[in-house]
């Protein structure tokens, strides 16, 4: 029996999408037949992106978005759902870190991890999931299936396992992982699965200076496998997450760090 992922048909939001992680993830749901919705602050990335999207065969569209802002969140979801339509996936990827000892730490540099990292988090997902519950509440109405919905949060490992230096990181991304299961508890009824995904060390174009310094290095030499993912590594799990596949997966907390945790 094979099993291939189509998401023909399903609109995706991505945010983040403009470097790193969210590229990628864009890509792979292009690429897959979902029509994708670019959303981050730097707009003329993502209208790069858009373009190699488009080039490769695939749907895309760009929105600007600022996760830190209430009413830009809920400005680009409008747009979005405008530009493409009602919204089935939604890929919440947006992240910030630091790197401080804890007794370092100022209010605003607690406030900016927070703010992107959880509370910028909780609020595009809310806002995206009144929309799936609407559209849920309509279809039970009119006695048709609930649409299946998806949303998946960008964790982390940090968010299980504490690190150095990255301490209030490590404390935005647990938060993710405990809203992740407070959302698909709640939701769950509406026929939108909440799941998160834990990467460990991934070697992106934000990171790869990182690797080749003696720190870097030396970071390396303590992962199980002395190595680093690429961003390939969460295609799979990526796209099992965003199709109808994972149908009875809701809550779950998934490791993608090669055993590191």
């Amino acid at each position: 029996m094979g099993l291939s992922i189509n998401l023909e048909g399903k609109v995706a939001l991505v945010t983040g999408a403009s470097s790193g992680l969210g590229t990628r993830f864009a890509h792979v749901l292009a690429a897959a037949g979902a029509k994708v919705i670019l959303a981050s602050r730097r707009v003329e990335l993502l209208k790069e992106l858009r373009a190699a999207i488009e080039a490769d065969g695939g749907s895309a569209h760009v929105v600007r978005l600022d996760v830190t802002d209430p009413d830009s969140i809920r400005a680009a979801v409008a747009h979005a759902e405008t530009e493409a339509g009602s919204i089935d996936i939604l890929v919440n990827n947006s992240g910030v870190s630091t790197t401080q000892k804890l007794t370092d730490v100022t209010p605003d540099d607690f406030d900016f991890v927070f703010d992107t990292n959880t509370r910028g988090a909780f609020f595009v997902a809310q806002e995206v999931s009144k929309r799936m519950i609407a559209r849920a509440k309509g279809a039970e109405k009119q006695g048709n299936p609930l649409p299946q919905a998806r949303i998946i949060n960008i964790a982390s490992v940090a968010g299980l396992k504490v690190l150095s230096q990255i301490g209030v990181y490590c404390m935005s991304k647990a938060a993710v992982v405990h809203m992740t299961k407070a959302m698909a508890l709640e939701w769950a009824r509406h026929g939108i699965n909440v799941n998160a995904i834990c990467p460990g060390y991934i070697d992106t174009d934000i990171n790869h200076h990182h690797w080749d310094t003696d720190a870097g290095q030396k970071l390396i030499q303590m992962l199980p496998r002395k190595r680093l993912g690429q961003p390939e590594d969460l295609d799979g799990l990526l796209l099992l997450l965003a199709s109808d596949a994972s149908r009875f997966i809701n809550g779950a907390v998934v490791t993608a760090d090669d055993g590191m945790v």
